[in-house]
Formats: structure tokens, C-alpha cells, sequence
């Protein structure tokens, strides 16, 4: 593949064979160690021209030449990296999650490490900052970031992203926050913060409930506290996991039918999301289905397909109510109950808890 040739990323191409390997910038050694954990995505892709930012390749530099591409990380911290994966995050699988989820807990536990930053694409890096907000076992800070632009576009947003996230991973002030997703300036909780537009920069939001902080003159400010439970106060323990249990999404539209949850209780999933319409409704035409996988075992989930909003209680449906959990947050939410218990009652408390 040609790949363009500037000055920035000069020094890069000569890494893209690089995986796996442990980088180190240049850093005062009495500031504090932040730990960079490279997934792949478009905050690693490259492309054939500065002006393509889309259909370019995901998941292509490592982890050492996305570091090497912000030199002032030296200013902030003592930064290592390394490859945890490299692929779009639409790839992204429960092995890897479990994986980075286990890695994350191991560096945390190393009282030399002051925080971590995980580089991800964008499509789903919601998920795996909720499914870690979930799982990490420590108070210290905990960030996901990512661009939406190829390291190769002019105007590439990944290396100011990388230092923002750095930067709130090496703040004392970003402790107990819960896992942080970080992009454009703007410090969101994990637990709240989605994917809203698929081009624009500003595309993550922090829907219902504002954002943790922002950065200012590459200062971190933060605003508020996220008041749902995380990290530390969750009972999911992913130290000896080597796989979740399966749970679907289905998506509800007009003249929708059942043979979708069918399809889901004859393959074995252990849990189902819906992503109904308006505030979590279900049609007359798949309301039988959805009764029949739950007297099959197979535990139900209300959502929206809105983006926004809280599940209502409503006898006319079936289900538990996903609180204000969108549906792909549901469903890591609705895995890692299915850890821990199989009760519908106590499944319902998590929901209403994290």
C-alpha cells in the first residue's frame, strides 16, 4: 500500500512492522508513569492521501510510532506502550476485552504506575471503555481515546487526543472518576459517553448528563462525578474469565417480527438486548417471541434505539429495564451479570446500579 510521506510520520513508517514492542519516551524521571495500551483502529491507520479519511486502512502503525508521533508526551509523563491488538474496532471480540481488561488490572497493580491510556477505534470504543469502567480494580485513572482521522489526514486528530488522554492519565485529579473516554478537548465518563455522528470530530457526546471535565491549555478541568457505581464498587471479576456468555442485540422497527429471538434462543444465546423503539416499546408481533426465550431462560433487556432516555416500567412489555443504558452498553452490562448471577432480580439491580 503507498502511504503518504510527511515530516510528522517520517519517523514512523520505518515501526509499522513493530508489534508488541515496549516504547519509552524521554521523560523527567519524578513524573508520573502512564502506561499505553495500543488496540489499533483509525487513530492507527493510514492511507494513500492526506485529504482520505475514509476507506483507509485501520490498525496499521504501532503502538512505539503512535508515541513517537507526540514528542512533548515527554513533558507529561514517563509513557511505555505497548500492542494489546491491531485491528478496526468493528473487530473488536470478548477475547480481546478480556485481555486488555486483565492487562489494564496487571499495570494498575504496579504501585510505579500512575495511570493507563488504551488507543482504540471509535466505532466501538464506547463498549470497551464501559465493559472497563466495569471490571478495572483500581481507583487510579483509566483512559480510552482514539481519532477520527487517519495518523496519514492533514489536520490527523490522534496525537493531540494521545496527549489529552496522557495527560488526564497522569492528573492526581482524575482518581476515582471511573473509566474516562477522552477525545477533541472534552473528558466524558465512560458510562455516558457515545458515538454520535459518523464523520464529524466533536462526534463523541455525553448524552443526558454532561461531560466529567474538559482541557484547557492541555489542562485537565473537572466539573463533576459520575454518581453510578464503577471500577472498584462492581462485583465482576474478569481475572479468571476466558469468555463471556453470549448475548444478542435486535433492533425494533416497524412490521418487525420474532424469528430474530428465535434465531437467538436456537443458538444458544444466554441473553438478549432490545433495542425497541421510543422508551424501550416492543410491537404486538414480537412480543410472543421475546415471552418465549425468557420462559426458556434466556434473559430479556429493554432498551432504546433513540440514543437517549430511561426505560420506563410498563406491564405491557416484556423484559428488564435497561435504565439509561444504550444498547450496546446494555448488552457488556447484561454479559457480565450473566457472570455473576442468572436471577432476574438481581440482574435488574446492576442494571439500575452501573
Amino acid at each position: 500500500m503507498k502511504v503518504l510521506r510527511s515530516p510528522l510520520f517520517a519517523g514512523m513508517l520505518s515501526l509499522l512492522s513493530m508489534s508488541g514492542t515496549v516504547a519509552q519516551t524521554q521523560a523527567q524521571p519524578e513524573l508520573p508513569h502512564v502506561a499505553v495500551l495500543a488496540t489499533g483502529g483509525t487513530i492507527a491507520g493510514t492511507a494513500e492521501s492526506s485529504t482520505q479519511t475514509t476507506g483507509y486502512k485501520p490498525g496499521v502503525l504501532s503502538a512505539e510510532a503512535l508515541l513517537k508521533s507526540v514528542p512533548s508526551l515527554g513533558k507529561v509523563a514517563q509513557v511505555t506502550g505497548e500492542q494489546v491488538a491491531n485491528v478496526g474496532s468493528d473487530d473488536m471480540d470478548n477475547e480481546i476485552l478480556l485481555k486488555l481488561a486483565k492487562r489494564v488490572n496487571e499495570l494498575l497493580s504496579d504501585k510505579e504506575v500512575s495511570g493507563v491510556v488504551v488507543t482504540h477505534g471509535t466505532d466501538t470504543l464506547e463498549e470497551t471503555a464501559y465493559f472497563l469502567n466495569l471490571v478495572v480494580k483500581s481507583d487510579k485513572p483509566v483512559v480510552v481515546t482514539g481519532s477520527m482521522r487517519p495518523a496519514t489526514a492533514i489536520g490527523a486528530d490522534g496525537p493531540s487526543n494521545i496527549l489529552q488522554a496522557v495527560t488526564v492519565a497522569a492528573s492526581p485529579e482524575a482518581r476515582g472518576r471511573g473509566v474516562m473516554i477522552v477525545l477533541n478537548d472534552r473528558i466524558g465518563s465512560a458510562r455516558y459517553t457515545t458515538k454520535s455522528d459518523a464523520n464529524a470530530l466533536d462526534t463523541f457526546k455525553s448524552v443526558g448528563s454532561g461531560y466529567l471535565g474538559t482541557l484547557v491549555n492541555q489542562q485537565p478541568l473537572f466539573e463533576m462525578r459520575l454518581a453510578k457505581k464503577h471500577t472498584t464498587d462492581t462485583p465482576f471479576d474478569v481475572s479468571k474469565l476466558n469468555a463471556l456468555p453470549k448475548v444478542d442485540i435486535i433492533y425494533g422497527y416497524q412490521n418487525d417480527n420474532g424469528y430474530m429471538f428465535d434465531a437467538a434462543v436456537e443458538n444458544k444465546a444466554k441473553g438478549i438486548v432490545v433495542a425497541g423503539v421510543g422508551a424501550g416499546s416492543e410491537s404486538r408481533f414480537i412480543r410472543p417471541a421475546i415471552k418465549n426465550a425468557i420462559d426458556k431462560g434466556v434473559v430479556v433487556v429493554r432498551s432504546t434505539r433513540t440514543g437517549g432516555g430511561f426505560i420506563p416500567e410498563d406491564a405491557a412489555y416484556f423484559g428488564l429495564l435497561g435504565d439509561s443504558l444504550n444498547p450496546q452498553k446494555a448488552r457488556i452490562l447484561l454479559m457480565l451479570a450473566l457472570t455473576v448471577s442468572s436471577d432476574p432480580a438481581r440482574i435488574q439491580e446492576m442494571l439500575h446500579t452501573y
